[in-house]
């Protein structure tokens, strides 16, 4: 039987990326899968394509930093698939790429909004609705930046996923007797559009794969793997965690 058999999902960012590698992968475990992303055309490729493979998928389109969006990626699981019980919150931007004393309130503002407001917005909306199936998995996909590495140039988005990771634990600690498991997703460094903006000549990709034990970069389907995990009964006893998945970057020294 597959992974997620009879399970509904909501995937955020899943118009590339590790956020489609996930609903890719949700699908094919037996989740109904509701994808989200602020571009249509790449969500309804998504769908045309999970759909194709004998998988069960539905886009909205939005912006996380809209609630009424959150709103009604929760509806749309519930009408359509008949409730919720998995979520993952990765839509994200990294912002500029600037010291501190030179980041401009609005992008700050931006780059918070975006990352940890979104989730909480997905949170917020999500947990109800896995309440009401007697449990669920929120994800939140944080990262090591601000967690255990501070990299220049990166004050916002490090100061939004570590403020991730603390959502993460309360989250867990509220409503853990209730039956919702709250997890972070810390990747590294990953093959994806948006970490090619960054990475985008040999020596800074041979800079960031330098930076990891493992001396590459995550394609996003192993990201994608781990998310399986946490939202599976296989981690049925883990909560409030923020789980590295990033080729030990965290530790690598050398």
């Amino acid at each position: 039987m597959s992974i997620l058999a009879g399970k509904v999902a909501i995937v955020t960012g899943a118009s590339s990326g590790i956020g489609e590698a996930t609903a890719r992968l949700f699908a094919h475990e037996g989740a109904a899968v509701v994808v989200s992303a602020r571009r249509e055309p790449e969500l309804d490729r998504l769908v045309h394509s999970i759909a194709s493979q004998g998988g069960r998928a539905v886009a909205v389109a939005g912006d996380v930093r809209d609630e009424a969006v959150a709103e009604r990626l929760v509806a749309v699981a519930v009408d359509r698939f008949g409730g919720l019980d998995i979520a993952l919150n990765n839509a994200g931007s990294v912002g500029d790429n600037e010291p501190v004393t030179e980041i401009a309130l609005d992008r700050w503002r931006a780059t918070l909004e975006i990352n940890l407001t979104g989730a909480f917005l997905g949170a917020k909306h999500q947990i109800p609705a896995m309440l009401d199936r007697g449990g669920g998995s929120l994800i939140l996909t944080s990262s090591f930046v601000g967690h255990t590495i501070g990299m220049p140039g990166m004050g916002a988005y490090a100061a939004a996923k570590a403020g991730m990771i603390g959502l993460t634990r309360v989250i867990a600690a509220e409503f853990g007797a209730r039956g919702v498991r709250c997890n972070a997703l810390l990747p590294g460094g990953t093959d994806t559009p948006a970490g090619r903006e960054f990475a985008n000549t040999p020596e800074i990709i041979a800079f960031v794969e330098g930076m990891h034990a493992l001396k590459r970069m995550a394609h996003p389907d192993e990201i994608a793997r781990a998310a399986l995990f946490l939202a599976s009964d296989a981690s049925s006893f883990v909560t409030g965690s923020a789980m590295p998945v990033d080729g030990g970057v965290s530790i690598n020294k050398a």
